[in-house]
Formats: structure tokens, sequence, C-alpha cells
């Protein structure tokens, strides 16, 4: 039976028949509250019941309201570089509803270097935002030389630019409303996708380049120092291999039903 200790004297809370991935994850965090607990355990079965869970290389869920929480990769919740657990880095206002970056110096540095932990012609990004703002900046990302760019969406003078492993271009939509979940998606060496709330926006015809051998930014893009700050909440964000379009609208549907079960979906 799996326990997490509260403290000297006090009881232990059992997860009983919990997923033991997750069972993992909220031991590491420390978190016991029943309606988080659950919420994380749903999340797990859910991922693995549409055969995402095996795709994910890093998974933040951004529950428990703190930092020390927040940091925390579902994927592998050990407390290390290695484990790609988040180091926040500036600005950053915490809370039950997720992490906020103040937009100046505010980032998270994930520790995944694309070229040692991603393939050049499947990798995937999403970002759950919950803030409606036009701004410019960048989601998460990394960006090295011209053509080992792997980024979600940067808008520019209201220009939306996406690059996926690939040279950067003007490329496709911006998202209105910024609410909601973003996945920018390579599923093979000539195509990227773009879903919005589990809707398919655009679909680009480009090449793969390389990748990048530097680490991916959360609230900002690193291309040797971050920059290109947003202000937009997050409350979850995934970086992984390349999906389906099945494979994206289901993590969309897993995603949206955790924000619920969390009182904080948009």
């Amino acid at each position: 039976m799996f326990r997490i200790g509260l403290g000297v004297g006090r009881p232990l809370p059992s997860f009983g028949a919990f997923d033991s991935d997750a069972q993992a994850f909220l031991s590491a965090a420390g978190i016991t509250g029943a309606t988080e607990t659950a919420a994380v355990n749903t999340l797990v079965t859910s991922l693995k019941g549409y055969g995402i869970w095996s795709k994910m290389k890093a998974i933040y869920p951004f529950v428990g309201g703190t930092a020390s929480t927040h940091k925390y990769n579902l994927k592998d919740p050990r407390d290390l570089d290695a484990a790609f657990r988040l180091v926040f880095n500036g600005g950053w206002t915490h809370s039950s509803t997720g992490a906020t970056p103040n937009g100046t110096n505010g980032y998270a540095d994930t520790k995944l270097i694309p070229s040692a932990n991603l393939s050049l012609n499947s990798t995937h990004l999403s970002y759950y935002s919950r803030t409606n703002i036009s701004q410019e900046g960048v989601d998460m990302g990394t960006w090295q030389v011209t053509d080992k760019m792997c980024y979600l969406l940067y808008t520019y003078n209201g220009t939306a630019y996406k690059a996926i492993n690939r040279a950067e271009s003007v490329s496709g939509s911006n998202f209105t409303p910024t609410t909601g979940l973003l996945i920018g998606n390579r599923p093979n060496s000539s195509t990227e996708k773009y879903y919005h709330k589990g809707v398919l926006i655009d679909t680009l015809t480009t090449s793969s380049g390389g990748l990048s051998t530097i680490p991916i930014y959360i609230g900002a893009f690193n291309n040797g120092s971050a920059s290109q700050f947003i202000t937009k909440q997050t409350a979850f964000n995934s970086i992984g291999d390349g999906l389906t379009d099945t494979e994206a609208s289901n993590l969309y549907t897993a995603v949206q039903a955790f924000q619920t079960s969390l009182s904080r979906q948009v």
C-alpha cells in the first residue's frame, strides 16, 4: 500500500489502488489533497489508456500551488536535472490554478535538450494557457542557429512564427483566444501541425532541419539566454514524441478533463 508521510506523529494517507506512476509523483511533490490526487491519477491513467504516456518525455501538471510542487515532472518525479524537473528563474507567481511568469525575466528551465532527448522527425510541445492576452513572446522553446529551432509559438508585431526542429519562418495563424491547450507537433520529416483546444488549426509543409543542443524553456525561449518573455499562466505543459491527429485530440481531452476536475478549465 502506498503512503506519503505528513510529519512525525501524524497519520499517513493511503492512495489505495492508485497508478504507481501517479503515486510516485504525488509522493515526490508531497501532494495529499483528495481532489488533486484523484485528478493526477485520472490524468495518468487516461494518458496510458490513450497510448500517449509512452510518448512523453516531460509532463508538468502544475498542481500543489507552490514552486516546490510545480517543479516536478510527472513522467519522472526525481528532483534531478536528468529527470527534467523545472528550475524556476526570475519572477513567477504560483497558485492552485497554475504558474504565471512575470513577462520580464520569468522562465522555467526544463533541462531537456532536444538533441539528447527528442527525435528530429517526431516531436511535440504543448502549453495550457489560462490567460487571454495579445502580446509578443514565446510560450516555450529553444532557438539555436538558423535550422535548430523548436518552439511552440512566437508572436511578433502581430505575426505568428512557428518552428519544430527547423529554421524559423512566418507560419500560419495566431490563436484566438490565447487560452486553452496549444499543441505544436512534428509527426514526420515534412509536416508540422498545430492544434488549439483539440482542433487542427494549421498544417505546414516544411522540412526538418536540426535539433537544438540547448534546453527548452517555459515562459520564454532559450537562445543562449532567456528572451521573449510572456505572462500567460500555465496549468500544463508537455514535451515528447510526435503525435497522430487522434493522439493530439486525445491529449486535449485528457488535459481538459484534468483541468475541469481541478475547477480551473478554460
